[in-house]
């Protein structure tokens, strides 16, 4: 059964925010202890000679998984182990934290754990004050509830803001409950409603769906700033979250002026370069000057990826007016975000940087982008079509000679039946002409249906050129 969140703002008075943010570190102190105890227990296992000889035998063998889960229950390195751990933590603060809440902080560190233990990942991360942000019950009966409009809370009643006119929430509401999660953004408090089914559909006012369904075939080709659509009735090259060019302007300014004041109270604490002195252990010293510009930076942040969501959301709505059956290339963007591990020089004998992607990656967020897209699929009984990249290298080929040829990044435009067309439509136009096996297009149907995009092409082409808005250097402009 599928489900979905309903944020809803919670009417808070200042008593009740000074409450809200101490279960919130409560429940960070938990995590941490839960945490710290898992890599105890983790230390203790990988210490032992049972688990040095389960490690020697080959991948393939089938009793050394048995052997290393015998190890996980032994050493306590399993969710349930850590719910009784966390037990007595929840007795000394039940008038903040339910049991139900404290189970659910210790199944969220064992989930983030679970990545040390199987060699995914190289370690849980403990979190920094002020960085606990949310809290969640387990069942919509105990814990952290949802009564008549209000969160009921270990004696705290908070009203919940639910417009008269907001007919979305009232129809969500009609949906059952599973559970519900207090949120913190910047300096707004949310309690989202986790309610099972399907989000119901926006309606305009004569009752007709807001968002149109279409039915054609698309390739989308997405890039780390700019997504390529391509259907047979439109083609678009269009910028992600353009809005979040301006809003992160703001926010470089405002870091600028909180690494100006932290410098200046703590000057023990930097080198005479300005680098940071790690020899130096006293507590850093922040003024009331650098707790407001903390918050207002908490605020701001939160603004910016509200921006990008509901930038996100429209994009979503947009290519799905299109049609349900889409087609994506696979894309490691976790890869992207690393530096470059070569140490390069470019013509004039400088060193070229090492920087890749990650800004673009963390200020679009195109991953995230396509998760949202699968997830409003999902609503409507289809999914995300993902086909294998390195096979298909729709990058490289070309239909009309039936070809393949490497090109540059920095190429943005193919010679394609000498018509010259954008390297990211092209891209999309052949990811929406997809053989059934995801792993070659179809060049039959790319001919049938070439002059078709060759038009809408060159409509999205010129409508580019004659824009005034700023358009991004990958899209060959």
């Amino acid at each position: 059964m599928s489900n979905f969140v309903l944020p809803l703002k919670l009417d808070v008075n200042p008593y009740q925010e000074d409450i809200l943010d101490t279960r919130l570190e409560i429940g960070r102190q938990i995590y941490n202890a839960c945490l710290n105890e898992l890599y105890k227990r983790y230390r203790l296992m990988t210490e032992s000679k049972e688990y040095c000889s389960a490690m020697k035998l080959p991948k393939t063998d089938k009793k050394k998984n048995k052997l290393l889960k015998k190890l996980n229950i032994k050493y306590g390195l399993t969710e349930y182990s850590l719910h009784n751990f966390v037990a007595p933590m929840q007795k000394h603060f039940k008038k903040n934290i339910d049991s139900f809440t404290a189970q659910k902080l210790a199944s969220r560190v064992f989930s983030a754990f679970e990545g040390v233990i199987y060699h995914t990942a190289k370690k849980a991360h403990f979190k920094k004050y002020g960085e606990m942000n949310s809290l969640e019950g387990k069942s919509k009966e105990t814990g952290i509830r949802f009564l008549n409009n209000t969160l009921v809370w270990n004696n705290l009643s908070i009203p919940v803001i639910i417009r008269k006119k907001d007919d979305y929430a009232q129809l969500a509401l009609e949906n059952d409950l599973k559970y519900c999660r207090v949120v913190r953004k910047g300096d707004k408090y949310y309690l989202q409603l986790i309610l099972e089914g399907i989000p119901p559909q926006k309606l305009n006012k004569d009752g007709s769906s807001k968002h149109k369904i279409g039915t054609s075939t698309v390739g989308i080709d997405i890039g780390t700033q700019t997504i390529a659509i391509c259907s047979d009735k439109e083609v678009k090259l269009l910028e992600l979250a353009p809005e979040i060019n301006h809003t992160n302007r703001e926010i470089r300014r405002l870091q600028r002026k909180m690494d100006r004041s932290r410098r200046a109270n703590n000057p023990t604490k930097y080198n005479p370069d300005g680098t940071i002195n790690r020899s130096n252990r006293d507590p850093w010293i922040k003024s009331n000057h650098y707790q407001s510009l903390q918050k207002k930076l908490a605020t701001m942040q939160s603004k910016y990826q509200a921006i990008r969501k509901q930038s996100h959301n429209r994009l979503v709505n947009y290519i799905i007016s299109l049609g349900t059956e889409i087609y994506v290339e696979e894309m490691n963007y976790k890869g992207l975000q690393k530096r470059s591990k070569k140490t390069e020089k470019n013509a004039n004998g400088k060193f070229k940087k090492k920087k890749r992607f990650g800004k673009s990656l963390a200020n679009k967020a195109p991953s995230a982008f396509l998760t949202m897209l699968d997830n409003r699929l999902k609503y409507l009984g289809e999914e995300l079509v993902k086909i294998n990249t390195a096979k298909t290298k729709a990058s490289q080929y070309n239909h009309i000679t039936n070809s393949f040829a490497k090109k540059d990044l920095g190429e943005r435009w193919n010679i394609v039946d000498d018509h010259k067309v954008q390297r990211d439509l092209y891209s999309s136009f052949l990811i929406m002409n997809i053989n059934p096996n995801l792993e070659s297009v179809n060049r039959e149907k790319c001919l049938k249906t070439y002059n078709n995009f060759l038009d809408l092409h060159d409509i999205e082409i010129n409508q580019l050129r004659t824009s005034s808005n700023n358009k991004l250097s990958s899209m060959g402009m």
